[in-house]
């Protein structure tokens, strides 16, 4: 087709439209800008389609170049967006990491926690024998029945003196004292261990 004409099907529709449309376009300021001037096609003659298609060529330009500038844009932000999602594929692989660790330590903790009971059960039972064992006890065969009434240590503090003609400076003193075993059936006295 010639420059300058433009023809359509049998009506010559079309061709005049986009016509029409190319003159509105090149009579309007710049999209993009509120205070740009007014494109230099603007002042064209109506008659002139010559100097229409040139206005339109010159839009289309200016709209090709700045699709260039937000194809590049979007090139550049497509790559950032590449290397964000590196960053975070990275970040995921050390919380799982991370995860995997302080399950571990929790693991661990929890263990120390029923090794920590156990030593506490071992420790009091530790020292109850040593208690036991440094103990002098003594165990003392025929006092009869209930005589040293609600008060043993009184009791004993007061007769041992008089049976062994010892006199204790300063007085005995008893950790324990205490009958052993039940009270028995056949009458028989239990014995006093000290």
């Amino acid at each position: 087709m010639p420059r300058g004409k433009a023809t359509g099907k049998a009506t010559g529709k079309p061709a005049r439209q986009l016509l029409l449309f190319s003159e509105a376009l090149c009579q309007q300021k710049h999209p993009l800008a509120e205070d740009s001037p007014p494109l230099p096609c603007a002042n064209m003659a109506d008659d002139t389609q010559g100097a229409t298609m040139d206005c339109i060529l010159q839009e289309i330009s200016t709209v090709s170049r700045k699709l260039e500038g937000m194809d590049n844009a979007m090139v550049a932000l497509t790559a950032e967006t590449r290397s964000m999602r590196l960053d975070i594929a990275g970040f995921q692989l050390q919380i799982s990491g991370l995860d995997q660790r302080v399950a571990t330590v929790e693991t661990q903790v929890a263990s120390w926690t029923d090794r920590d009971l156990e030593l506490s059960h071992l420790h009091s039972t530790l020292t109850d024998l040593e208690d036991r064992s440094r103990r002098n006890n003594v165990l003392l065969l025929g006092f009869p029945e209930g005589v040293e009434g609600a008060d043993i240590f009184s009791y004993l503090q007061d007769i041992l003196p008089k049976l062994t003609d010892i006199t204790f400076d300063p007085p005995l003193e008893f950790q324990r004292a205490h009958r052993l075993g039940p009270k028995r059936q056949d009458g028989n006295d239990r014995p006093a261990q000290l």
